[in-house]
């Protein structure tokens, strides 16, 4: 569905409303109670990463935050709040920060053209690039050198989401949220679940 004018965002609200109400009469009722979300999930700010579509879940199931390029930037103090609400009130039992193939703020680190505040917002993906430069720039087409760099990308968010505070006192404490890393191909619409260097992180202190 496209739209293509504000006040349809409206109407089709209220569609929306009525095919609910329609499935179960009391589902406002239910909704309104609280939420107990299982996930947080930590994304690209993308107009293409509905994760609720992509995941087939609902209202109350994902406790979810967003920016450009799924950062987890340790003075972010928004991104720092909802870490902490969901782990530490909300107990969520699962943590996944989700990128995506094809995104624009990756491909302007890796590029070097991202000026004003997405350029120094996304400069950890540009030190990402430049550290693993040899090994990315060996990958044949450009778009599968981004395709790796969004990867790389998720897979240090995972890692920076492991060292804040909040996360070590759920660490310390023996109850802590599982981490996940996901890339969405955005040509198939599948998720890929990441393997994660715990092992590594481990003899580092990351995890326990």
């Amino acid at each position: 569905m496209h739209y293509h004018d504000y006040q349809d965002l409206i109407s089709n609200n209220l569609l929306w409303v009525k095919e609910k109400l329609a499935e179960d009469e009391s589902y406002f009722d239910k909704l309104s109670q609280g939420q107990k979300p299982p996930f947080l999930f930590i994304g690209c700010s993308d107009s293409r990463m509905p994760l609720n579509g992509f995941t087939k879940t609902g209202p109350g199931e994902l406790f979810i935050h967003r920016n450009v390029a799924n950062q987890v930037s340790l003075t972010d103090m928004n991104l720092l709040a909802v870490l902490e609400y969901a782990v530490e009130v909300l107990q969520v039992k699962h943590i996944v920060v989700c990128g995506h193939h094809r995104c624009g703020g990756v491909e302007a680190a890796y590029k070097g053209n991202a000026t004003g505040a997405v350029g120094n917002w996304v400069n950890p993906i540009r030190e990402l690039y430049l550290k693993n430069r040899q090994e990315l720039d060996a990958i044949p087409t450009e778009q599968e050198r981004l395709n790796r760099l969004s990867e790389y990308n998720v897979i240090a968010q995972v890692a920076n989401i492991c060292k804040t505070s909040a996360l070590n006192r759920a660490m310390q404490s023996g109850s802590f949220p599982q981490v996940h890393g996901w890339v969405l191909e955005i040509t198939t619409g599948r998720i890929k679940d990441l393997p994660l260097p715990l092992e590594e992180w481990r003899e580092l202190g990351i995890v326990p």
